[in-house]
């Protein structure tokens, strides 16, 4: 196990991105994001973008994940499908790059063989997004080094699942089969602290969070559809 990987167990995963119109999608502010997560005692940061990562790189000296989002063709989202996208975040200086681990095609090959070929194309460390259990294996079997479970219920295959809560049950499997001998990172609305620790309990190695500390229109609309209710 890459020795990052101890600088990040039980730890905490800010997610410092903004789209859209966000008055904080650009790179400076998406930063400012990583700097006060690394404030506040974050393991580690994910971002998405090559410039914003570079911002944050330039910023905050902990452990950088990047990705670069696209899409499928039939609109869903698609984490870091090409290859030049690994290698332009490799070059702005991101430890590991998140690649989508779903078995939808991108350039030819599955999110398995694409995370294998990356893995043997450059040096690079692999964070292998997945939805399923069975994407979990499939994607260690293939060399990735650690997996987060980011996109469980915005695939196809996983539309159904219930999206008023995190999915704690595909952590507790995963690391039961995996038993330690690869980290399994929770992610995907993991919007409390009582959450985060409900993931750390059921055995995830760390956990992501994003919009409850980086989105603050996201913020305010669940307290604002609250007070509605």
């Amino acid at each position: 196990m890459h020795p990052l990987f101890s600088k990040t167990k039980n730890g905490l995963l800010v997610s410092c991105q903004a789209e859209g119109n966000s008055p904080f999608n650009n790179p400076e502010d998406v930063a400012k994001f990583a700097i006060c997560a690394q404030m506040g005692g974050a393991a580690a940061i994910r971002t998405e973008g090559i410039e914003k990562a570079r911002a944050i790189r330039a910023r905050v000296s902990l452990p950088l994940i990047g990705l670069v989002k696209t899409e499928f063709e039939d609109g869903s989202v698609r984490i870091t499908g090409r290859e030049k996208d690994v290698k332009d975040l490799m070059d702005a200086g991101c430890d590991m790059v998140a690649i989508d681990g779903t078995n939808r095609q991108r350039e030819g090959m599955t999110g398995p063989e694409f995370i294998k070929t990356m893995k043997q194309k450059y040096n690079v460390l692999v964070m292998a997004d997945i939805a399923t259990f069975e994407e979990g294996l499939a994607c260690a079997e293939a060399g990735a080094d650690c997996l987060s479970t980011t996109l469980s219920g915005y695939t196809p295959e996983t539309s159904g699942n219930d999206l008023s809560g995190p999915d704690l049950e595909l952590i507790k499997k995963l690391n039961e089969h995996f038993a330690g001998r690869i980290p399994v990172i929770a992610e995907g609305r993991y919007n409390t602290p009582e959450l985060a620790s409900q993931a750390i309990k059921a055995g995830a190695w760390a956990v992501v969070t994003g919009s409850a500390i980086t989105r603050p229109q996201v913020i305010t609309k669940w307290f604002y559809d609250a007070i509605k209710k």
